[in-house]
């Protein structure tokens, strides 16, 4: 089951409960501001999520993937790369 754009797996992250997210494809905006990049972008190309694109993985996904405070070293792009096969 798909539950974000950018590969993330809702369920392991702490913030489900705490801040009340139903994950980014059941949401408008997400709750931690006005909008993620991630999230439009996949949305305006119509993608379900990022391993759908032709770009994939683009230095945007790679940005937040590889990110110092909130990165998970790659784990969301192998996630992506997972859905896009199944």
């Amino acid at each position: 089951m798909i539950e974000s754009r950018c590969g993330i797996l809702c369920e392991e992250c702490g913030y489900k409960e705490e801040a009340g997210c139903k994950g980014c494809v059941h949401i408008s905006k997400p709750f931690w501001g006005e909008e993620c990049p991630v999230k439009s972008c996949c949305e305006s190309q119509k993608h379900e999520h990022c391993g759908q694109c032709t770009e994939f993985p683009c230095d945007l996904l790679n940005k937040f993937a590889y990110d110092e405070e909130q990165g998970d070293g790659g784990r969301r792009i192998e996630q992506c790369k997972c859905w896009a096969e199944a």
